[in-house]
């Protein structure tokens, strides 16, 4: 029995009894168009059971299948030929007799490497994809959206804070029983919170990296024609950016370090005793301000 997609088509092999009676291809047919038709339970379906029906069948389905997918194949088959088009007249300036094509042609692949890595970093690629985001749009968020999430995640509990000040400020006087807040307890607070900052920012240099060696890769597919120069390529662009990797990560150490070696506590930003009695002496004149007019103008 033979299964098709329109159901079972019966058929009768020859059996090792007539192989080895040299029966030919011709006798099976007329014994199987025999036997389906003397056959009481194949007798009705007859015409739609043996050998030259499941032929047909499938014949049918063979050219369905070819009519339906020959389309789609036609149209890749232009757009590979377009692309091979387009790829020979890059090198239509190339002739076979010039001693230095070789040089050539591996000059103006690797600068065609590195024009598609600039457009793909700075945006302004030839091809957009408006399915989902890639190299520089991912490096981006990265910045204004990762970063941030990862500064949130490290927010710390209020509660907790103000037990370490006490604790900082209670450690600091020791015996003594101190009038005024200490600097240290201030400066050792603080200070843990800008050590918190290396992780993130360390994370952030991570998935830019790793960003990076994805528009590698995407890059260097037009150089699938020549491994050994796509490897090549790949090796030297990958080991540079891990070395500027690390000097990354060595810059915003000693970033975080010059942070924590001097705390500025005059710069306007920064809300200490003396800035918090002059913000308090600014509003209480905003204050007495309707106060005034209203007696002026009772007066």
């Amino acid at each position: 029995m033979a299964l098709s997609l329109v159901g079972y088509i019966g058929v009768v092999n020859r059996s090792q009894k007539d192989i080895d009676g040299k029966k030919d291809i011709r006798a099976a047919l007329a014994a199987e168009r025999k036997f389906f038709l003397s056959h009481p339970a194949y007798r009705h379906m007859a015409d739609r059971m043996g050998t030259p029906h499941l032929q047909k069948v499938l014949n049918q389905q063979l050219t369905n299948h070819i009519r339906d997918t020959l389309p789609s194949l036609r149209s890749k088959l232009q757009s590979q030929l377009l692309s091979l088009e387009k790829e020979v007249e890059e090198y239509k300036n190339f002739r076979p007799d010039d001693p230095t094509r070789k040089t050539k042609a591996l000059l103006q692949m690797v600068q065609q490497f590195a024009v598609d890595f600039e457009k793909r970093i700075e945006g302004s690629g030839d091809q957009v994809d408006t399915l989902e985001l890639s190299g520089g749009a991912r490096i981006n968020r990265i910045f204004h959206e990762r970063f941030p999430f990862e500064l949130v995640k490290m927010e710390f509990d209020e509660k907790d804070l103000r037990r370490e000040i006490s604790y900082a400020i209670k450690n600091i006087h020791g015996i003594r029983t101190g009038l005024f807040t200490p600097d240290m307890a201030f400066e050792a607070i603080v200070k843990k919170q800008i050590i918190k900052l290396k992780e993130p920012s360390l994370k952030c240099v991570d998935l830019v990296v790793s960003e990076l060696a994805m528009v590698i890769k995407k890059c260097s597919e037009k150089l699938g024609s020549y491994p050994r120069l796509r490897e090549e390529t790949e090796r030297i662009v990958t080991t540079y950016i891990r070395e500027r990797e690390g000097k990354t990560k060595d810059q915003i150490l000693l970033l975080i370090d010059i942070e924590l070696s001097y705390i500025n506590t005059n710069h306007e930003d920064f809300i200490g005793f003396a800035n918090a009695q002059q913000r308090s002496t600014q509003a209480n004149k905003k204050r007495a301000i309707p106060n005034q007019v209203l007696i002026h103008i009772r007066y």
